[in-house]
């Protein structure tokens, strides 16, 4: 059973969607947002914090932008402008249908062709103009300084030279071509049809122009095994040293930093050293 909606949230939900059954509405939770699911036909997104009411203007130009890119699923659409209710925003979204995966069950084919799909997206100006990309920050560090000045320091000293080791063999791979990379690939966010067949694709804040192994290695959500099987094997290699690299979900949150200071410093490092241990070969 879901957890029950506050009432604040339901009344922002009422407002952008009038006439929508609350009776059946769903609370999400997302880092950033609160989400009121109204099955069938929205998906309310309301800003927990302050930074996120600012960057919901812009995050939802981009879902407006990708929805209308081609892409051959679907993609959540804004169906309201982003309105504020106080010091919160708020902004309802097309309802995706479909339901995530276990996690380690795919078939290697479609998660092929998810991958491809997104690889091979042409990135026209509009599309430019709405990604950030991590190697083009104009302002503050680069998110690999910010690794390596702020984040391996803080290891216990017998992971600081295999963190520096790490950082060093992805920063020497090969460039690719930018790529539209979603950020979050798996786990909740990737809906399937009950005929395997893939519906769409939620939750779109942290995509980026850069190297499209990195959403390859957010697929491992679905086991790597089937990752090896859906992929090239330099598109593999990638994914894992980019996943080497303190694991691809805390490496996002530095690549989509754009010249930003690494907040919590301390919690992050915390995270990393308790996924280093829990994979260290034994």
């Amino acid at each position: 059973m879901s957890d029950p909606i506050p009432a604040p949230l339901l009344e922002i939900a009422d407002a952008l969607v009038p006439g929508a059954p609350l009776d059946t509405a769903r609370l999400g939770r997302g880092q950033i947002h609160h989400v009121v699911l109204l099955p069938g036909v929205a998906a309310v997104r309301i800003s927990r914090r302050p930074a996120a009411a600012e960057a919901m203007p812009r995050r939802t130009e981009l879902l407006r932008v990708i929805a209308a890119s081609g892409l051959p699923f679907a993609v959540p659409e804004p169906l309201t402008p982003v309105t504020m209710f106080g010091d919160q925003a708020a902004v309802a979204v097309s309802w995706i249908d479909g339901a995530p995966l276990p996690e380690g069950e795919g078939d290697p084919a479609r998660i092929g062709e998810l991958l491809g799909a997104l690889r091979e997206l042409p990135l026209t100006p509009e599309l430019r103009a709405v990604l950030d990309a991590p190697l083009e920050s104009t302002g503050g560090r680069r998110w690999d300084e910010v690794l390596a000045e702020d984040v391996i320091p803080r290891f216990p000293g017998k992971w600081q030279a295999e963190g520096r080791r790490r950082l060093e063999e992805a920063l020497a791979l090969e460039p690719v071509p930018d790529a539209l990379v979603h950020g979050d690939l798996g786990a909740g966010n990737v809906h399937w049809g009950e005929d395997g067949k893939l519906i769409g694709v939620l939750d779109w804040d942290l995509a980026l122009r850069f190297d499209p192994a990195v959403d390859a290695a957010f697929m491992a959500w679905h086991g790597w095994e089937n990752v090896r099987e859906a992929v090239d094997g330099e598109t593999y290699r990638r994914a894992r040293i980019w996943d080497g690299v303190f694991d691809v979900g805390h490496l996002i949150a530095v690549l989509t930093l754009d010249g930003k200071p690494l907040l919590n410093v301390e919690s992050y490092v915390e995270h990393i050293v308790a996924w280093l241990e829990r994979n260290a070969e034994v």
